[in-house]
């Protein structure tokens, strides 16, 4: 410990998040060592780290699929703790910087060339089309205000006001889990209850129950569990199914310290320390207390209306039928394995297996000499946590992407990497990663058990390197932050990964809140 850095009061700060002081010390040396990129080898293609599945062999990983959804061995994990200010970043900077926002001066704006009135002129001439509109015209109505009178009008303010702040919806405070998303006769639904009936078709057991897991912050939990306990009848009812729904949060040991811009510990205006949540990949831990066994992973703003879901249906059960089936096949190789006697004929056909299925090769390619030394090389390399990620055609959607990346040991694995993560100073890995024809639109089936069906301790497969740092400021003042691992990036660097090729209808994400005007996500 550093007595010039940590005082009494920090130690005793340190201390209540769960973190120790090594941790941080560690985390600073980080700042001051600068991020350390990955090694790109070669982007993934089809047929070079990419499968792309026969249509003959989709009725068979459906059945593999639908065997392991029998058994209870499914459970579908949703991140989904994010606000959804972001989504309203254009909304929320007019709506701060105008006292009046009338439409001939947004159109003239947006004619002039401002992406951001051009955005919002998007928005406003497709309002009525919204899932959550009814609700808007619903609250502004309780206080006297008639929302379509004062679209006509082209008077816009009160109707941001009433939708963004406490006013009225409070959207720009809420999570995305909890904002309507699609419209239906019936009614319209947020993106969790879209989730939920997702996993009414895939995950359910012979017994009807569906397994979720929604990771979500401290401050909206309670809504959360009223939204479930509101529509959890009626959908149970619908699809004949029980759900079984789990929350948890985001642990503050996993939250990172923030430096000053000369990497010493950035301090708020009253000296405490100043700590940030750690990004996605802190939920290493929460996917790892669950104790599952077949895990689906999908980000809460990436649902369809039911009209596009079949498709989606699918290929999750391709997915998960690929892993089940891949995965019983590692399990009794690792049982032979575990017995100790082994003809060399046998490890030459593991060998072969994990080099053709799994990508896994001794580093540099070389021979291993002894059949000893063979045995143990395969052991270690197929009793680890294994993922099987969707991937789609690169139609330049932000995202990671699937790349071979080079080990220190010259070895060679599958990777899902972040742009963040490689050295774009260096042409020929600017190169690599501009060649790269396909992204993970986060689809991913995890296989978190051992073949004696134990839990994987997952956070001993983490890169603790593959961090992340960014530059943020506060109360004006610049800082440096530090993310963990991504979840699919770094967090599961360790992992047997397989990468396979998916429709681009299954990837439909929310990232801004004109994305919900897509056709995909509006009823036919």
């Amino acid at each position: 410990m550093d007595k010039l850095i940590f005082n009494e009061d920090d130690l005793k700060q340190i201390q209540a998040l769960g973190i120790t002081v090594e941790q941080v010390n560690s985390q600073i040396e980080i700042f001051k060592k600068g991020p350390s990129y990955l090694r790109l080898n070669r982007p993934c293609t089809i047929g070079d780290g990419i499968i792309k599945i026969p249509e003959s062999q989709i009725e068979e990983m459906v059945a593999y699929h639908q065997e392991a959804a029998h058994k209870g061995r499914l459970l579908k994990f949703v991140p989904a703790s994010g606000a959804a200010s972001r989504m309203f970043k254009t909304l929320l900077k007019i709506n701060n910087e105008y006292e009046k926002i009338r439409r001939d001066e947004v159109v003239k704006k947006a004619k002039e060339g401002a992406q951001t009135f051009i955005d919002f002129l998007s928005f406003m001439d497709g309002i009525r089309n919204f899932a959550f509109f009814t609700d808007l015209k619903s609250v502004m109505g309780k206080d006297g205000l008639d929302a379509d009178n004062l679209i006509e009008k082209g008077q816009f303010k009160d109707i941001l006001e009433y939708l963004l702040t406490d006013r009225g919806l409070n959207y720009a405070n809420l999570p995305k889990g909890l904002l309507k998303f699609h419209s239906y006769s019936e009614g319209s639904r947020t993106a969790m209850e879209e989730h939920l009936i997702e996993a009414a078709e895939y995950v359910r057991d012979a017994e009807g129950i569906c397994r979720l897991h929604f990771t979500v912050s401290p401050e909206h939990q309670e809504k959360f569990v009223a939204l479930l306990d509101k529509v959890k009848p009626q959908y149970e009812k619908k699809y004949n199914v029980k759900f079984q729904v789990s929350f948890s949060q985001q642990k503050p040991s996993t939250d990172t310290i923030a430096v000053d811009m000369n990497n010493q510990p950035f301090r708020e205006e009253d000296g405490r320390l100043l700590f940030r949540p750690g990004g996605h990949g802190a939920l290493i831990e929460n996917l790892n207390d669950i104790k599952g066994d077949i895990i689906y992973i999908k980000n809460i703003d990436n649902v369809v209306p039911d009209r596009l879901k079949s498709e989606t249906f699918l290929w999750k059960k391709v997915l998960g039928g690929y892993l089940s089936l891949v995965q019983k096949k590692i399990f009794d190789y690792l049982e032979k394995l575990a017995k100790g006697e082994i003809k060399e004929d046998f490890l030459d056909e593991v060998l072969e297996f994990a080099k053709n299925s799994l990508y896994i090769s001794p580093a540099g390619g070389k021979e291993i000499e002894s059949v000893e030394k063979k045995r143990e090389f395969l052991f270690k390399k197929l009793n680890r946590p294994l993922r099987v990620c969707g991937m789609v055609k690169n139609e330049g959607e932000p995202g990671g992407g699937p790349f071979w990346v080079e080990g220190k040991d010259g070895s060679l694995s599958l990777q899902i990497v972040e742009s963040a993560q490689v050295n774009m100073e260096s042409k020929e890995q600017q190169e690599i990663w501009n060649s790269s024809t396909h992204f993970n639109p986060v689809d991913i089936v995890c296989g978190v058990r051992d073949y004696k069906g134990n839990p994987f301790d997952l956070r001993k497969y983490v890169d603790p390197e593959a961090v992340f740092i960014s530059q943020k400021s506060k109360g004006g003042r610049d800082l440096k932050a530090l993310e963990l691992p991504g979840l699919w990036n770094g967090a599961m660097a360790d992992w047997i990964s397989i990468f396979i090729e998916v429709p681009i209808i299954t990837f439909n994400p929310v990232k801004t809140i004109n994305d919900l005007l897509r056709k995909e996500h509006q009823p036919q």
